[in-house]
C-alpha cells in the first residue's frame, strides 16, 4: 500500500529542540494523514490529559497524494484532542500548505508541550543527515495579530507567502474552544478548536519550507491521470457555486437549519442562495495541483467586503440560523472568522443561540459585533467562546451539539441517515464525518439513493462511507472527489485492494472511539436533540455497533490483551 514517507518531527516547545524518529512501520499501516495521526496521539498523548494544557500534543501529517500532480490532493490533516469535545479530533484543510510541508522532508511533525513566549516556528527542509532544521522566534508584537497580518509579516522578514504559513488568530491565543488553525490566509483546520489547542501553546505560527525529494514510487498509475483530466472538463455546479449551490435545495426539502434549529427552512434562502453568491464571485479559486476550482473568491463592490466563501456551512450558520437573509452580510462574518481565526460552523451557531435568547434574529450587525466580542473573549463574547454546549444554560436555549460540536447543516430531522451519521460521527455533529447526506437529497443517482426517512439498511451503508472517508483523510483525498476518485481508482492510487482500505478506515474510527471511550465516551454521547422523532434509531444504533464489532454500548471490546486491536500495528521503527 502506497504510503507518505519520512521520519516524524517532534518539536518540544518546553525545551526549544527538535528531533526525529523512523516511523516506517506505523507509515505502512496507517498510510499518513488522519490514520497516521490518530496512531500516534493514542500511543502519546494521555487519556486524561487537558485539551488546553502541556501534555496535550498537536499532530500535522500529509500523505502519499501529496507527491502526485493530481487534483483533489491539496490537503493535509491535523488532530489532537479538542477543547470543544474534550475527545480525539482530527480536521483538514485546503489550499497550498501541503506541498510546502511535505517539501520539507517530514511525513508528520508533532508539536509538544509550552512555550512562556509567543512563538514563530520554522521548519526547513531536513538535513542530508537527518538532522532537523528548525528555528524558534519569539513573535510577542504579533500577539492579538489577525490572520492577513501574520502572513504579511513573514512575506516581509522571510520571504514566505501565506501557502508556506499556519498560524492562528486572535481566537486562537485567547483560547477560543472553535478556534481554527488558518492557512494560506483564508482556509482553515476548522472543526473541534485545535486553534485553540496551538495558542495554548504559545504558537502563534508554524511555517515550512523546502524541496525535499519524497522515498517514494513515483510512477502513478494511469488513474491519476484520469481523476485530472475529469476533475479539468467538468461541468459541476460547485465549480461556479461551490457547496452553496444545494442551499435552495436543502431549503425545498426541509433540511436547512433556521432560526438556531427551531425551523428546517427560511423564508430568506433565496437571498444567501448559490445563484446571489455565484454574483458575488470575481475569480477561480482552487487548492494545490488541483484542476477543479470549486473555491469561491468574492467580491462586493458597495460594502468593498472581500472574502472566499461563504461555503453552505457557513450560509446556515450565518445566514438562516441567525434568520440573516444577505449574502453580503454573511460575507461579511465569514471574513471576520477567517481573520480572526474561528470556525464559521461553531462560531455561527453560538452566535444564532444568542440571537435566539435576545430575539434579534436577522441583526447582522450584533452578528459581526458578537463574533469579534467572541474572538477576543469580551463581554458576552467570553461565554460564547466556551460554545453552545458549555453555554446554553445560561442563556436559556437548547444544547444543539453531539459530543459538544454544534451542528452543520443537512439537517438529519428531514435527512435520518445524516442525523445518525452526526449520532456516531467520534468527532462530533459534523457532516463530513459519515458524509450521509447525499444519499439522501433527490436527483442522487437512483442505484445510490436511500429514502431520507427512517433508517432501513442506513447502518452498513454509513459504516463504509466512515471507514472510506478515514481513508481519503489519510491519503490525504479532498472528499468532492465523489464521482470522480471512485472505489477502484483509489484503491488503485494507492496500489491496494479496496477491501484492505475498508480495513484500514475501520481501523482508524476505531482507534478514534477506543481513546474517547479512554476518556469516559459511550453509547450516551451518540445521541442527537430529535433522537426520539426519528423511527429506529436506537436500533440503528445498536446494528452500527455490531457492523463494528463493538459493544452495544458504544464501546470497543477488550480482546484480552489490554489493547485494543487497532493499535496493535503502531510500533515505531
Amino acid at each position: 500500500m502506497r504510503h507518505a514517507q519520512g521520519p516524524l518531527l517532534t518539536i518540544d516547545l518546553t525545551e526549544r529542540t527538535a528531533s526525529t524518529t523512523r516511523i516506517d512501520d506505523r507509515l505502512a499501516s496507517f498510510v499518513g494523514g488522519r490514520g497516521l495521526n490518530t496512531s500516534l496521539a493514542y500511543d502519546r498523548i494521555p487519556f486524561d490529559a487537558d485539551p488546553l494544557g502541556p501534555e496535550n500534543r498537536l499532530f500535522l501529517s500529509t500523505g502519499p497524494m501529496q507527491y502526485s500532480t493530481t487534483s483533489y490532493t491539496g490537503r493535509m490533516a491535523a488532530t489532537g484532542l479538542s477543547p470543544l469535545t474534550n475527545g480525539l479530533c482530527s480536521s483538514n484543510a485546503g489550499g497550498f500548505l501541503s506541498r510546502n510541508f511535505t517539501g520539507a522532508g517530514y511525513a508528520a511533525v508533532e508539536i509538544v508541550g509550552t512555550s512562556d513566549e509567543l512563538l514563530a516556528v520554522h521548519v526547513r527542509e531536513i538535513g542530508p543527515d537527518g538532522e532537523p532544521d528548525v528555528t524558534f522566534e519569539a513573535v510577542d508584537d504579533l500577539a492579538e495579530t489577525e490572520v492577513s497580518a501574520v502572513s504579511d509579516r513573514f512575506a516581509e522578514t522571510h520571504d514566505l507567502e501565506p501557502e508556506h504559513v499556519a498560524c492562528v488568530g486572535p481566537a486562537g491565543e485567547n483560547e477560543v474552544r472553535f478556534a481554527s488553525i488558518m492557512t494560506s490566509d483564508t482556509r482553515a483546520f476548522g472543526r473541534g478548536g485545535l486553534g485553540a489547542v496551538l495558542g495554548s501553546k504559545g504558537v502563534k505560527s508554524l511555517t515550512f519550507a523546502g524541496d525535499a525529494a519524497p522515498e517514494i514510487d513515483l510512477e502513478w498509475p494511469d488513474e491519476a491521470g484520469e481523476v485530472h483530466r475529469e476533475a479539468a472538463t467538468s461541468d459541476s455546479i460547485m465549480k461556479r457555486q461551490g457547496t452553496t449551490s444545494v442551499t435552495e435545495l436543502a431549503n425545498e426539502v426541509d433540511a436547512l437549519p433556521s432560526y438556531y434549529f427551531a425551523e428546517t427552512s427560511f423564508e430568506g434562502a433565496e437571498g444567501i442562495s448559490g445563484d446571489r453568491v455565484e454574483e458575488k464571485k470575481y475569480k477561480k479559486g482552487t487548492c494545490s495541483q488541483c484542476a477543479f476550482a470549486c473555491k469561491l473568491p468574492t467580491r462586493d463592490e458597495a460594502t468593498g467586503v472581500e472574502t472566499e466563501g461563504p461555503e453552505f456551512e457557513t450560509v446556515m450558520a450565518f445566514g438562516s440560523n441567525a434568520g440573516v437573509d444577505d449574502v453580503v452580510d454573511v460575507m461579511r462574518a465569514n471574513e471576520l472568522c477567517d481573520e480572526l481565526g474561528m470556525d464559521t460552523i461553531s462560531c455561527g451557531d453560538v452566535v444564532s443561540m444568542f440571537l435566539e435568547s435576545e430575539d434579534e434574529f436577522g441583526n447582522a450587525a450584533l452578528v459581526r459585533s458578537l463574533v469579534e466580542q467572541i474572538a477576543y473573549r469580551e463581554g458576552v463574547g467570553d461565554k460564547l467562546a466556551e460554545g453552545v454546549h458549555r453555554a446554553h444554560e445560561e442563556f436559556g436555549a437548547d444544547d444543539w451539539t453531539v459530543k459538544g460540536m454544534a451542528f452543520s447543516g443537512h439537517d438529519g430531522r428531514a435527512l435520518n441517515g445524516q442525523g445518525l451519521a452526526f449520532a456516531t460521527a467520534n468527532r462530533g455533529a459534523d457532516h463530513m464525518y459519515g458524509e450521509f447526506y447525499p444519499y439522501e437529497y433527490p436527483l442522487v443517482d437512483p442505484d445510490e439513493a436511500f429514502d431520507p426517512q427512517g433508517l432501513d439498511g442506513k447502518p452498513p451503508k454509513l459504516v463504509a462511507k466512515e471507514n472510506r472517508n478515514a481513508v481519503l483523510d489519510s491519503a490525504v483525498v479532498c472528499k468532492f472527489s465523489r464521482g470522480t476518485v471512485t472505489d477502484d481508482r483509489l484503491a488503485a492510487l494507492l496500489d491496494a485492494d479496496y477491501d484492505d482500505l475498508q480495513a484500514l478506515g475501520a481501523r482508524v474510527v476505531e482507534l478514534e472511539r477506543a481513546f474517547n471511550n479512554a476518556r469516559g465516551f459511550d453509547r450516551r454521547d451518540d445521541t442527537l436533540p430529535y433522537a426520539d422523532a426519528i423511527e429506529g434509531f436506537d436500533a440503528a444504533l445498536s446494528e452500527y455497533y455490531a457492523l463494528r464489532g463493538w459493544n452495544d454500548d458504544g464501546t470497543v471490546p477488550d480482546h484480552g490483551d489490554g489493547l485494543d486491536p487497532a493499535s496493535a500495528a503502531t510500533a515505531d521503527d
